[in-house]
């Protein structure tokens, strides 16, 4: 057979093909390979469709030549991703309501790369884009990149944080004016993008949603209190912010029906400490940020889990109940 112009990438195109149009269940028979070898203008002969296959085993790709007479041919059989680890990845990415309805779909269209054609039908997952409330802030990708540059130069980072509006618009909080601070760390809580930065001002560890965060910038000014992230454990202040909203910083002792276990490990960890009352109740101490977030969590649970102490944040949560009346 004569070759063709792209014959000098035909080794590429036959990974390109086997990666796309083959797996376990749809093997490619060498006469089908020549086929669709010939659509990119690449001539091929069976005996070189063989040393082919044998070139690209031996450099690695786990290609695999099923023998059968009735549905024999070439299949390739692992790649970058297992089809699992994919459908949780789609999965993830539609869930997240900091990655936009439009970077979503994109990225799933980049993740559905990585099997056959075959296969990409098991990625349109019932976890659908649409029906999610998600941020329409397009930027938000490039925020984070900033973010971990200024980390990784140990630099500060300016800017303006924004908020909506009763009109349904975004507006910047403090008038325009920037925000200034250390950032020492990304997390997500409650399906959202979260900075933790130092802010020297205050003189206190803050935090900041990603898809607020407008014209941001690097600066050249070093990053301030290292000391205050030496012993820093990200998921345990997550866990005691509650709704992320900043508050006091107390430990309170919470008194819960053994049923309610779950609850609160769940909320806090397994490191706290449990202690046993009675054969019904139990309490734990634990650390939280004082807010109305955290009073309003204790009501929801119906009494089940109550304030036992300090006296000081059940006053306060009393004075919180009575402003619901």
């Amino acid at each position: 057979m004569a070759k063709g112009i792209n014959q000098k990438l035909k080794l590429l195109y036959i990974v390109k093909i086997l990666e796309e149009k083959t797996d376990e269940a749809h093997p490619m028979s060498t006469s089908r390979l020549i086929e669709e070898l010939a659509k990119y203008e690449i001539g091929a002969e069976r005996k070189s469709i063989y040393d082919d296959i044998a070139q690209l085993i031996d450099f690695g790709y786990d290609i695999v030549t099923n023998k059968s007479k009735r549905d024999g041919g070439y299949y390739m059989a692992s790649r970058q991703f297992e089809l699992s680890e994919l459908k949780l990845l789609v999965d993830s990415v539609q869930a997240s309501r900091f990655i936009t309805a439009k970077k979503s779909r994109d990225l799933i269209t980049k993740l559905e790369s990585f099997v056959s054609d075959y296969e990409k039908i098991q990625l349109k997952r019932d976890v659908y884009v649409n029906n999610r409330i998600k941020t329409d802030n397009e930027s938000i990708y490039y925020v984070i990149n900033d973010i971990y540059e200024a980390m990784l130069l140990n630099k500060k980072i300016a800017f303006k944080y924004m908020d909506w509006n009763i009109d349904k618009k975004m507006v910047a909080r403090k008038n325009g004016k920037e925000y200034e601070v250390s950032p020492f760390a990304l997390t997500i809580k409650d399906e959202n993008y979260y900075l933790i930065a130092y802010d020297d001002q205050a003189g206190i560890i803050k935090h900041y949603r990603v898809d607020k965060i407008k014209d941001e910038r690097v600066l050249d000014t070093e990053r301030t209190g290292n000391e205050k992230f030496e012993n820093f454990d990200v998921a345990t202040y997550a866990n005691r912010s509650f709704g992320m909203y900043g508050g006091e910083t107390q430990t309170v002792t919470l008194g819960f029906e053994h049923r309610f276990a779950g609850i609160i490990i769940d909320r806090f960890g397994t490191d706290i400490d449990i202690r046993k009352i009675d054969n019904e109740w139990a309490n734990a101490r634990v650390e939280v940020a004082l807010s109305g977030q955290f009073y309003g969590w204790i009501t929801s649970l119906g009494g089940n889990v109550v304030i036992e102490s300090p006296v000081s944040v059940r006053d306060d949560y009393m004075t919180f109940l009575n402003r619901l009346r």
